[in-house]
C-alpha cells in the first residue's frame, strides 16, 4: 500500500514540477512550489524520515513559500519571455536526468539490510547510543553529539545564509516613506483562523524543540516552525505589530546568539578537561553531561534558525514595495 501511495505521490510530483517550468504567472509557479515541498514532505514521511519531513513541510512548503511571494512583490507578476538557448537547457536537463536514473540503478533498496551502510555504521550507532548517551531517538544522538561537528558547521551556514540575504535586502531610507504592511487584521475568517492555529503551532514548535531527543525533531525543525508562526502573526497582523512583539534587536540577537551558545558549550568541555564538543564532561555522570550537551546546543541551532528565518522575512517586510 505505502509503495502504490508513493508512486502516487511521485506522479504528483513530476507533474507538480512540469507545472512549475511551464508556468509563465510567477504568482502561480510560486505556489506549485509550496505544492511541490508538501508532496515532497509526505513522501519523506513515508520513507520514515520524520525529521526531514518536519523540516520540508515547515521550511519548504510555509516559510519558502511566504518568502517567494515577499519576493514577488518587488518584481513584475508575469515571466518575461526568453529567447533562446532552449536546446542547452533541455540538454542539460536530460543529461541530468539520464547521470541521476544511472546513479539510483546502484543504490540499494530501501530497507535491505544487506546495504554497506547496515553492515558497517550503522550496527555501531545501534550499540554504543544506549550506553554512550542513552537517548531513544538515535538520529538525535548522531546529529548532536558524535557528528556534532557538522551540525556547527550547518549552523554556521544557516548564519552565514542569513547574514548574506539581509545585506542583499538591506533596507535604504526613501524620500518618502513607504506605508507599513497593515496585514490582513481586516479580514475577520483569516484572522480568526490564523488566532486560533498560531498558539497551537508554537506549541507544536517548542515540543518538537524539547522532545527532539525522543522522538522525530530538534532544533532545525523547531526553529522553522517557531518562525512559521511568527510570520504568521505578521502578516494577520501587520509587520509592525509583529516587531513590537518581537524587535529587531531580539531577532539580531538570536542570530548570532543560538551559534555563539553552541560554540560556548564546545569550549565549555574544552575548559573542563574534555574535546571541543565533548559533553561527557559537562556532568559528574558522563551519559547525563551527554543529555545536557544535546539539550542545549540544540537550543542554540533552534534559536539561530528561528532569528535567521524571521530576519529574512522583516527584512523583505521592510522594502518599500512589499
Amino acid at each position: 500500500m505505502n509503495l502504490i501511495f508513493g508512486i502516487f505521490l511521485l506522479t504528483l510530483m513530476l507533474i507538480t514540477g512540469i507545472a512549475v517550468v511551464r508556468a509563465k504567472n510567477l504568482f502561480v509557479a510560486t505556489t506549485l512550489m509550496g505544492i511541490f515541498s508538501l508532496l515532497l514532505a509526505a513522501n519523506f514521511f513515508l520513507l520514515d524520515a520524520a525529521d526531514v519531513a518536519l523540516t520540508e513541510a515547515a521550511v519548504g512548503a510555509g516559510i519558502s513559500t511566504v518568502l517567494f511571494l515577499s519576493a514577488l512583490s518587488l518584481t513584475a507578476e508575469q515571466e518575461k519571455p526568453c529567447y533562446g538557448g532552449r536546446l542547452v537547457a533541455l540538454g542539460v536537463v536530460v543529461i541530468t536526468t539520464l547521470a541521476l536514473l544511472h546513479a539510483t540503478l546502484d543504490s540499494p533498496r530501501v530497507g535491505d539490510i544487506n546495504a554497506p551502510v547496515h553492515q558497517h555504521v550503522a550496527p555501531w550507532y545501534i550499540e554504543q547510543t544506549p550506553i554512550l548517551i542513552d537517548v531513544p531517538n538515535i538520529v538525535t544522538a548522531i546529529l548532536a553529539s558524535f557528528r556534532g561537528y557538522d551540525t556547527l558547521g550547518e549552523v554556521f551556514v544557516v548564519f552565514t545564509a542569513g547574514i548574506g540575504v539581509m545585506f542583499l535586502l538591506a533596507h535604504y531610507p526613501h524620500k518618502k516613506p513607504h506605508k507599513p504592511h497593515q496585514g490582513l487584521r481586516h479580514y475577520l475568517i483569516q484572522r480568526l483562523v490564523g488566532r486560533t492555529v498560531i498558539p497551537f503551532i508554537l506549541l507544536f514548535g517548542f515540543y518538537v524543540q524539547f522532545h527532539g531527543d525522543f522522538g522525530p525533531g530538534g532544533g532545525f525543525q523547531a526553529g522553522a516552525l517557531i518562525a512559521a508562526a511568527i510570520i504568521l502573526y505578521a502578516l494577520i497582523e501587520g509587520t509592525d505589530t509583529a516587531l513590537t512583539v518581537i524587535p529587531s534587536w531580539l531577532l539580531t540577537g538570536m542570530v548570532s546568539g543560538g551559534a555563539l551558545l553552541y560554540s560556548g558549550v564546545g569550549i565549555a568541555g574544552m575548559l573542563m578537561g574534555g574535546n571541543f564538543l565533548d559533553y561527557s564532561v559537562l556532568a559528574s555522570d558522563p551519559v547525563a553531561g551527554q543529555h545536557l550537551g544535546i539539550l542545549l546546543i540544540e537550543l542554540g541551532v533552534g534559536i539561530t534558525v528561528t532569528g535567521v528565518l524571521l530576519s529574512i522575512f522583516f527584512a523583505f517586510a521592510s522594502r518599500k514595495h512589499f
